[in-house]
């Protein structure tokens, strides 16, 4: 990755680490907490690092991030650390920006039924320039991190679910 090209937000949740990260490493945990998001969620492999991920966005989804189709392999996951690193291969409404796209959340425990999530997006630019401009890397990480308000706001309303 080039030096200077990362992108890092936290996220305070409602809702467990545990709960949180089992939703986040779960094919059918997704489909349902993200219900009206995507219309498939598709991994082949066992999750694990080298696993392929193909989000299938519906139609609202699609329009709002620019893309349909969502693609990513695992590169690393931790269970007990509860960190998730993946690469891009496809999609995003600034991918077409991109040679290359990392990102990475980590769920830091903040109570018994809260958590961070320390999110981090490391990019390179096709055109081998520095940082994406401010309003970019906001649309870059802000999908990310609704995405996670998704799932805890499933969460808070299913208190039962994955717990």
């Amino acid at each position: 990755m080039v030096s200077g090209c990362v992108i890092a937000e936290e996220c305070a949740l409602s809702v467990s680490a545990e709960r949180i990260w089992k939703v986040s490493c779960s094919r059918d945990a997704m489909l349902k907490a993200c219900a009206g998001s995507f219309d498939a969620v598709d991994v082949e492999g066992d999750g694990g690092p080298g696993s392929i991920t193909t989000l299938t966005l519906s139609a609202a989804a699609a329009a709002a991030a620019g893309c349909g189709v969502v693609k990513s392999r695992v590169l690393a996951r931790d269970d007990a650390a509860l960190v998730l690193r993946n690469e891009v291969l496809e999609g995003s409404k600034v991918n077409g920006q991109l040679k290359s796209q990392v990102t990475e959340v980590k769920f830091d425990v903040a109570g018994d039924s809260a958590c961070v999530a320390k999110f981090k997006v490391e990019y390179e630019r096709l055109d081998g320039g520095g940082a994406l401009t401010s309003e970019d890397q906001a649309e870059l990480i802000g999908g990310y991190l609704a995405l996670l308000k998704i799932v805890e706001t499933y969460l808070v309303a299913n208190p039962t679910e994955y717990a």
